[in-house]
């Protein structure tokens, strides 16, 4: 990844108000490096979170945080802030001179959090059917075409990306965002191990086009119909997981 630096033209609002961001004493930050920093460092955090969900970077080893930033374009102080973040989340483990272990977890911890996330999601979503809008379940439509289009594809990491955007923001219209970035912490917990051994298989497919139905559901205001697809939808993530339909 390539940043241009963007210098204001001499005389502009930008010019001056850098002219005066100058003239202040060493010790005040600059605000736009810090911002552009962070920036970078949450988008960093967002693509190894996806990367990990994904399978991309496989559970068990080790990677260095100079080698994610030469395959990422970045330096290694942005990498090595996420992978940070991501210890706190219990991601990773951070081995000392060696770089970090993505944390591996056992079939009974994934069991867990999906138990979790359906008491939190299934009733969460009949809110939703109870007081979306047609403006609400519009916003979400292309995401749910992007979730085909991304299973289809085999592009794993966009379908997780696509996944998360579609869930949390399905989730927003009952208007708790405690609860919103609870599950955000849950999924990013969660491992689905089989993807890439659904590649040619129809599960993934059909497990992606669940999101138009569930939409369906919500658009009509059918709220034990919305329950009950989630409730089914959390069942086959469980069979993707383990790269297999549910039993």
């Amino acid at each position: 990844m390539d940043y241009d630096v963007d210098y204001p033209l001499r005389g502009s609002k930008q010019h001056m108000a850098r002219a005066e961001a100058s003239a202040l004493p060493s010790n005040v930050p600059d605000m736009g490096r810090l911002v552009e920093r962070t920036s970078l460092r949450e988008r960093v955090t967002q693509i190894l979170r996806e990367a990990m969900v994904a399978g991309e970077l496989e559970p068990g080893a080790i990677y260095s945080a100079p080698t994610i930033a030469e395959k990422l374009g970045v330096s290694p102080t942005p990498v090595r802030e996420a992978m940070m973040e991501l210890e706190r989340e219990g991601l990773v483990t951070a081995l000392r001179h060696r770089g970090y272990r993505i944390k591996e977890l056992s079939d009974q911890t994934l069991e867990q959090i999906l138990a979790v996330r359906a008491l939190i999601e299934v009733p969460t979503v009949g809110r939703v059917a109870e007081v979306a809008t047609a403006k609400d379940v519009d916003a979400l439509r292309p995401v749910a075409d992007e979730l085909d289009r991304t299973a289809a594809e085999g592009e794993f990491q966009a379908f997780i990306a696509a996944d998360m955007t579609f869930h949390l923001n399905l989730l927003s219209i009952a208007g708790n965002d405690v609860l919103v970035e609870e599950v955000r912490r849950l999924r990013s917990l969660s491992r689905l191990y089989g993807l890439r051994e659904l590649k040619e298989s129809p599960i993934l497919r059909e497990t992606a086009h669940e999101h138009h139905l569930i939409l369906d559901r919500v658009e009509v205001h059918d709220q034990r119909g919305a329950e009950d697809l989630m409730a089914q939808h959390l069942g086959h993530v469980r069979g993707v997981w383990a790269g297999r339909p549910e039993a």
